[in-house]
């Protein structure tokens, strides 16, 4: 689109990110400004999983996390050889989440990311009833090659947004700003915790 950048028109199908199966096939748009900022996205897809049965699994891994005994600590999932403690598979599967939208906000076109490791995560306990998350994650850059770490914090609550706030280093290893004042960052943070961040 002259002055504006490349835009891209996909078909694509979804995967259920646990058992691998067709969770539904999607149409999307996807607009690379020429100015250095997220791509602009338009999305519609039909899913093959029920909606009621996703909202139930949130709600299982909602549970399971709000009802900690103690707070969840982890360091290096997966490990060096690929695995995941099974009792970790929930930060997990919120930093794959999380971390997406980190991915999406520093993607370009010629530029892309994935989760690699999450280095560390510490779960806080918090007086309302969303649960919170600090996380050290390693994004890996293509075409660069280069492992970036970022820190993120996330809260969630089911039926909610997910809010995801973070700092990246980047390639001379300094942190930059990430987020912090559009839509979807976290809001409410208690000071304390906020001041620290």
């Amino acid at each position: 689109i002259p002055d504006s950048g490349h835009k891209y028109y996909l078909q694509f199908s979804t995967e259920d990110y646990r058992t691998g199966e067709n969770a539904g096939n999607c149409l999307a748009t996807v607009l690379y400004p020429k100015k250095k900022s997220p791509p602009v996205v338009s999305m519609k897809c039909s899913h093959t999983t029920d909606q009621k049965e996703i909202q139930e699994e949130d709600n299982r891994l909602y549970e399971r996390l709000r009802h900690q005994t103690k707070p969840i600590t982890g360091n290096n999932i997966p490990d060096s050889y690929g695995n995941i403690e099974p009792a970790l598979e929930p930060v997990w599967a919120l930093a794959v989440v999380g971390s997406s939208s980190i991915m999406w906000e520093k993607s370009a076109e010629d530029m892309g990311y994935s989760l690699a490791q999450v280095k560390s995560v510490q779960q806080w306990i918090r007086k309302d009833d969303f649960v919170e998350f600090d996380y050290t994650v390693l994004l890996h850059e293509m075409p660069t090659q280069e492992i970036i770490p970022c820190h993120m914090r996330l809260t969630w609550l089911p039926a909610h947004p997910l809010k995801v706030k973070h700092f990246c280093a980047s390639h001379n290893h300094r942190l930059e700003d990430g987020s912090g004042v559009e839509s979807g960052s976290a809001a409410g943070l208690s000071d304390e915790r906020g001041a620290n961040f």
